[in-house]
């Protein structure tokens, strides 16, 4: 195959004739008096050549690899598809010989108990995620973290389920995602007492440390819930770091924090929301309202 190169690229011996590249051969040369400037071209096109039409794909580079498979996505995949290289069917004979290969492929994978834990953790992290819409940043540490407890000991006599929930509330907290105990409870089905336990037994044997949730985050939440307004959830923001700057934030729960201040929004901004409509989108009492709405009233002169 021979393509002319940049019509305005003229030979640097005669000056007249245009460049061409020969792909086969990888010369560069001139058209006119056949002088050859470049004798090895890179080659652009795809490294494989296909020999069927069926178009499948050929990138030699599977998945990424990730903490949150039990393998780490370093595992052997045999195609399903029963054919050879060139493409053409497999024989009856050496069909069965790639379905066993395949059998004792996917059966070596989970061949220690610790795969085994892997892959029933994982696989209930995966549900999580997408129950709880976080992304793959958070699945990658809290695969890390349960690693790390698998590695300390710390799994064996107590629930896979729980200490993966726990994991993951613990790399919610650790990437400053909005999620608080009750959602991850209510998302894996397993009592917030028992998650906590199994949060605060991560915190002390692997010395995690953990920043302090900033209501600010929860603002957005708890305001496409209530389907507050973008001025009241503006008003609340700065109500939130004039708290913050007054010290007066300190100790108190970031949800109902951020939701009394998206209440006194509401007020300042004469928009017709009640506190137990705020209290429900926060997933706190009107009670816990009302005691931060009195803090933040006295504090901030409303």
């Amino acid at each position: 195959m021979v393509k002319t190169t940049n019509p305005k690229d003229k030979c640097p011996r005669c000056g007249k004739g245009t460049l061409v590249t020969d792909a086969n051969t990888g010369e560069n040369f001139c058209g006119k008096c056949g002088f050859v400037i470049t004798d090895k071209v890179e080659e652009s096109g795809p490294e494989w050549r296909s020999f069927s039409n069926e178009g499948e794909n050929k990138s030699r580079a599977g998945v990424p690899t990730s903490l949150a498979m039990h393998d780490m996505g370093l595992a052997t995949v045999i195609n399903p598809q029963n054919r050879d290289a060139t493409g053409k069917p497999l024989t009856a004979a050496m069909k069965s010989t790639i379905e066993r290969l395949r059998t004792w492929d996917s059966r070596s994978q989970v061949h220690e108990p610790v795969d085994r834990n892997f892959r029933q953790a994982f696989s209930e992290l995966d549900r999580l995620k997408d129950k709880l819409a976080v992304g793959d940043s958070v699945i990658e540490k809290a695969a890390y973290i349960y690693r790390k407890a698998l590695e300390k000991g710390l799994v064996r006599g107590r629930s896979i389920s729980a200490l993966i929930a726990s994991a993951l509330y613990a790399a919610c907290r650790d990437t400053e995602t909005p999620r608080t105990l009750k959602d991850i409870g209510q998302a894996s089905n397993i009592k917030r007492k028992d998650i906590a336990r199994c949060y605060r037994l991560l915190l002390r044997e692997l010395n995690l440390k953990m920043p302090v949730v900033d209501p600010v985050k929860c603002i957005s939440r708890i305001a496409s819930k209530a389907g507050l307004s973008e001025k009241t959830k503006r008003k609340a923001t700065k109500i939130l770091q004039t708290a913050e700057e007054q010290k007066i934030s300190a100790g108190k729960d970031p949800m109902g924090l951020a939701a009394a201040a998206l209440y006194v929004a509401c007020v300042t901004n004469g928009e017709n929301k009640t506190q137990r409509d705020v209290a429900e989108a926060a997933g706190v009492t009107e009670v816990t309202i009302r005691n931060r709405y009195k803090g933040l009233k006295v504090a901030l002169n409303l």
